[in-house]
C-alpha cells in the first residue's frame, strides 16, 4: 500500500492514448472517484480522444494534450511556445498525486512535470520511466489485461477493484443524430442493424476487406441484418454496407454502437466501446493477443485461429495467414451464436 500524508486534494491521472485504453481505463475513473470522492480528479488526455470524456460525472476536468502540435515543437517556434505555456498550465494545477498508467517517458515526464510530490507508476514501465516515479507498482508483464495492470496500480492507492462499470455518457442528441443518420440510409429503428469496425492502425491486424464485403452478403441473407461500416476517415469502405466512416465524433460512435444488435470488428479502439457496451460482439484477432488486448471479460466475443505463429505482435508479415485463413464463413456462423446468446 502506498502510504500517503494526506487525503489527495488534486489528482492528475495520465493516459493519452490510444483508444482501447482510454476506454479500458473508465472504469478506474470511477473506482478513484469512489475512493477519492472530495477530490479534483483531472485526465490529461490526447485531443483526438477528449470528446468521449464530455459530461463524465466521475471527472473534473479533462486536459487536452495537442500531440500532434507539440511534436513539432523541436522545428517550429510557435510550437515550442505553445508547448511551454502548456507545462506552465500543467504546473500551475498544483497535483499533490500524479497517475501515469501510460508508462511511457514522455507520460512520466508529464508527471514528473506537474510537480506533484506523490508519482505512481508502473514498476516495469518502458523507456527509463520508473526513473521519474516517487513510488512503483509491480505487476505481471505477460498474461494480464490492460485493465487489471491498471487495477493493481488503484488498488496500492486503496482503491477497490469492482464494480467494472464504463461510463460513456451517451446523450439523447448524441442518440437522435444517429438516428437520423441512420434514417437517411434507409435504415429505420425496427432494423436489425450490424456494424463494422474494420480500421486498425496495423495493417496485420486487417481482415481483408474482400471478406467483410462477403459478409455483408451472408449477414443479410443469413441473419436479415443490414450492414453499417463507421470509424475514423481512413477507416477502409466496404462494398455493399452504408457508410458513417467519418461522420461521428466518438460519443456519436458509441452510441451506434449501443445501437448495434451485433458488432463484428478488427482489435481496434471501438471494439473495446462495444465490448463495454456488452453488445453481441464478435472481434478478430491475429498478431496480437486477447488476453492482454481483448475485449475485457468476454472471451466469447473473440474469434482467433489457434497458428504457431499466432500472436506474434508483428506490423509486417508476409503472408497474414492469421487473418487471411479466417474465412467469412467462419465469422457469419460466429456472428449467429452471437446472437443467439444475445
Amino acid at each position: 500500500m502506498i502510504p500517503l500524508p494526506a487525503e489527495p486534494e488534486r489528482i492528475l491521472l495520465i493516459k493519452p492514448s490510444a483508444l482501447g485504453d482510454v476506454v479500458h481505463t473508465l472504469p478506474i475513473l470511477r473506482l478513484l472517484r469512489a475512493r477519492f470522492a472530495r477530490a479534483h480528479i483531472a485526465w490529461l488526455i490526447n485531443e483526438p480522444f477528449a470528446n468521449l470524456l464530455e459530461g463524465n460525472p466521475h471527472l473534473n476536468e479533462a486536459i487536452p494534450f495537442p500531440r500532434a502540435r507539440f511534436a513539432r515543437s523541436c522545428s517550429h517556434p510557435g510550437s515550442a511556445v505553445d508547448l511551454w505555456h502548456f507545462l506552465h498550465s500543467i504546473r500551475r494545477r498544483e497535483f499533490d498525486l500524479a497517475l501515469d498508467l501510460q508508462g511511457l517517458f514522455r507520460s512520466a515526464w508529464l508527471g514528473w512535470i506537474s510537480r506533484a510530490p506523490i508519482r505512481v507508476g508502473f514498476g516495469n514501465a518502458r523507456e527509463m520511466a520508473p526513473l521519474l516515479y516517487t513510488h512503483r507498482v509491480p505487476v505481471r508483464q505477460t498474461g494480464v489485461h490492460a485493465i487489471e495492470r491498471y487495477l493493481t496500480m488503484i488498488a496500492a492507492l486503496g482503491c477497490d477493484t469492482e464494480p467494472i462499470e464504463f461510463d460513456f455518457g451517451i446523450s439523447l442528441t448524441d442518440r437522435q443524430v444517429i438516428a437520423e443518420r441512420l434514417a437517411q440510409r434507409g435504415i429505420t429503428p425496427a432494423t436489425r442493424l450490424a456494424v463494422l469496425l474494420p480500421g486498425t492502425n496495423w495493417p496485420t491486424k486487417r481482415w481483408p476487406v474482400a471478406y467483410f464485403a462477403k459478409l455483408v452478403v451472408d449477414l443479410n441473407r443469413r441473419c436479415g441484418l443490414e450492414s453499417v461500416v463507421a470509424g475514423a476517415s481512413d477507416t477502409p469502405s466496404i462494398p455493399g454496407a452504408r457508410s458513417l466512416i467519418g461522420q461521428t465524433t466518438l460519443k456519436q460512435l458509441a452510441a451506434l454502437l449501443e445501437r448495434a444488435d451485433v458488432v463484428i470488428a478488427n482489435d481496434t479502439g471501438p471494439m473495446h466501446i462495444a465490448a463495454a457496451l456488452n453488445r453481441p460482439l464478435v472481434s478478430l484477432f491475429g498478431p496480437t493477443n486477447p488476453v492482454r488486448t481483448g475485449p475485457f471479460r468476454r472471451p466469447e466475443a473473440v474469434l482467433r485461429l489457434n497458428l504457431p505463429c499466432s500472436p506474434c505482435y508483428s506490423r509486417i508479415c508476409s503472408h497474414q495467414s492469421c487473418m487471411n485463413w479466417l474465412r467469412p464463413e467462419l465469422v457469419c456462423a460466429a456472428v449467429e451464436t452471437a446472437l443467439g446468446a444475445g
